[in-house]
């Protein structure tokens, strides 16, 4: 079944997530005079990283609103009371920081690119539409997007079939028609495949997420998706005419 269009995941698969977070709270911890040495800071990073991928967690089971989940990182890592309002503002504080590190990953307007004449393209994100529609255009490729779907707004997250199948329904395709790229392998990978798409698994640390075959074999994931470690790779998997390298090492 040919592949008509491409789903997009967008934090650490198209926009750089991680060095923007640990850039912008970086900046924003030492301008509140929170890091009392050197050797505090990766330790701060590290906390605000693991409070935040809990308190997401939170959120996406239903356990907090958005911008609960926005305050109780704050009060966590601060580990003191706040009113909303101030939880709030000590927020803003830090997304001035953490906006002024954005960047897309290198390898992301040249696959956009090659594949603008031959896919389709949307993004399925576990954020809210205002923040990724925010993020999309100052990054400026919101454009390049059909749609933006969103958990906050879906009121569904993946990895559950129903996010991925309303962003085919957005497109007016089959789910046999539709790859998703993100670069989870469990929230994206396999909830994609289970969901009926091509799913594709960027993965550009090389992470192994299952007991090691032995020396010589290579990186293994979840059964039913494809493993890249570029996007580069991308439109020979789909089928599409490409200036890219060759195909993925991965299998």
């Amino acid at each position: 079944m040919p592949i008509k269009a491409v789903v997009w995941d967008v934090d650490d698969t198209l926009f750089d997530y991680t060095t923007a977070d640990r850039a912008g709270m970086r900046g924003h911890l030492t301008a509140e005079g929170l890091l009392g040495g050197s050797g505090s800071v990766e330790g701060a990073l590290v906390r605000w990283r693991q409070i935040t991928d809990l308190q997401w967690a939170r959120y996406a089971a239903g356990e907090t609103s958005f911008e609960g989940q926005r305050r109780d990182r704050v009060r966590v890592f601060l580990g003191r009371a706040l009113t909303d309002d101030e939880a709030d503002a000590w927020f803003r504080r830090y997304l001035d920081h953490y906006e002024a590190a954005w960047a897309l990953f290198p390898d992301v307007l040249p696959v956009l690119d090659t594949l603008a004449a031959s896919h389709r393209h949307a993004v399925l994100s576990n954020s809210s539409v205002h923040v990724q529609d925010h993020k999309l255009r100052t990054l400026g490729v919101r454009d390049r997007f059909e749609a933006v779907l969103c958990a906050a707004e879906l009121g569904v997250s993946k990895p559950d079939a129903r996010a991925f199948r309303a962003a085919c329904d957005a497109l007016g395709l089959a789910p046999g028609h539709v790859a998703y790229v993100g670069d989870h392998p469990e929230i994206d990978g396999r909830g994609a495949a289970e969901a009926g798409l091509l799913s594709v698994w960027i993965d550009r640390a090389g992470v192994r997420v299952v007991t090691d075959p032995g020396p010589a074999g290579p990186p293994e994931g979840p059964a039913g998706l494809h493993r890249i470690a570029s996007l580069g790779e991308l439109p020979a998997l789909l089928g599409a005419d490409t200036r890219f390298g060759a195909p993925s090492t991965f299998g």
